[in-house]
């Protein structure tokens, strides 16, 4: 156990108007330096440190960002966000932030380091679920779930074929290397896995993107692990467009759980904002009410593709000069 106060802090995005960054004090946590063995012993202790926890609630926290400085104060399962304008321009590209937490009487605890990602001007951004989206994960069923994150490292989990590929080529659609286009990852996956989605992604060659993940856990709730309601994710994937207002959006997601209807409930209230909705066919016998829900967003204007490979996908985006 690492039993001093620590901070961690998430990657953040925004503009020079409207800066957000995400993270977490804790009390105390698990040492959880990963493997990547194929010792299936070696992942369940892994995975279940990453859930050995004691989170630090109502502590003071201090963001340092350039000459700027920010109070906060955490929730009660020690969460924080700071949201702030900044107070000169700020380039594209990914700029670093530092977090305190605070004592009582303002002696620094311990501190964090992260980023927050401002998007260069670009035509197109994209929104993704993870979970069976890209990454093989079975989240409608919760024994195979569980099995994937146990026996599985970041390493070893699975994404599916040509996933990365169409990403990447969507990253650099109607821009250059230079200026990717956006990726925003939003997953029903707690914040305890944080680090290992950064590494699930790394090595499968994911283009970067800021992630919005779920409430933080602790071991007794492991079993429930990958589920939340239908208003969290919603809420995630509003707070990007409010951001981003005059961003063109892609959205991806499944039939696994509840992406359709989500989406689709979204392009009801902001059509102009959304040019693409995809739709991973996990569940054939849920393609008609999907296809339905997907007719909707087409009457708004927006193309709609519900597809069965990422082959599929990547024709359809080329079709509609998604890639050039």
């Amino acid at each position: 156990m690492n039993k001093s106060v620590s901070v961690k802090v998430y990657h953040g995005y925004g503009h020079a108007h409207n800066l957000v960054v995400y993270g977490h004090v804790f009390k105390y946590r698990a040492k959880a330096q990963q493997v990547y063995s194929n010792n299936i012993f070696l992942n369940i202790v892994h995975l279940l440190k990453l859930f050995i926890l004691k989170p630090y609630a109502f502590v003071g926290v201090r963001l340092r960002f350039f000459d700027q400085i920010i109070d906060n104060k955490t929730e009660s399962d020690g969460f924080f966000k700071f949201e702030w304008k900044a107070d000169q321009d700020i380039p594209a590209g990914w700029h670093d932030v530092k977090v305190e937490a605070l004592n009582d009487d303002g002696t620094v605890l311990n501190a964090g380091e992260g980023k927050v990602y401002v998007p260069h001007i670009t035509q197109y951004a994209f929104i993704s679920d993870v979970d069976d989206t890209i990454m093989i994960s079975h989240s409608a069923t919760i024994g195979k779930r569980l099995r994937e994150l146990f026996i599985k490292n970041p390493h070893t989990r699975k994404t599916f074929p040509d996933a990365a590929g169409h990403y990447q080529q969507l990253a650099l659609s109607h821009t250059d290397a230079v200026q990717p286009n956006p990726f925003f990852y939003v997953s029903s996956s707690e914040w305890n896995l944080y680090d290992y989605l950064l590494e699930t992604f790394k090595f499968n060659k994911l283009p970067d993107g800021a992630f919005l993940l779920n409430t933080l856990k602790r071991w007794k709730d492991l079993v429930k692990t990958g589920k939340t309601g239908h208003e969290g994710k919603l809420l995630r994937v509003m707070r990007i467009l409010d951001a981003f207002p005059n961003q063109k959006f892609v959205f991806f997601g499944d039939n696994s759980q509840q992406d359709p209807e989500i989406y689709s409930s979204i392009v009801e209230k902001y059509p102009k904002n959304i040019e693409a909705l995809y739709i991973r066919n996990i569940r054939p016998e849920k393609a008609a009410e999907t296809m339905v829900l997907l007719k909707k967003a087409e009457d708004k204007g927006v193309w709609t593709c519900l597809f069965n490979d990422s082959g599929e996908a990547i024709e359809h985006s080329k079709s509609i000069g998604l890639i050039q």
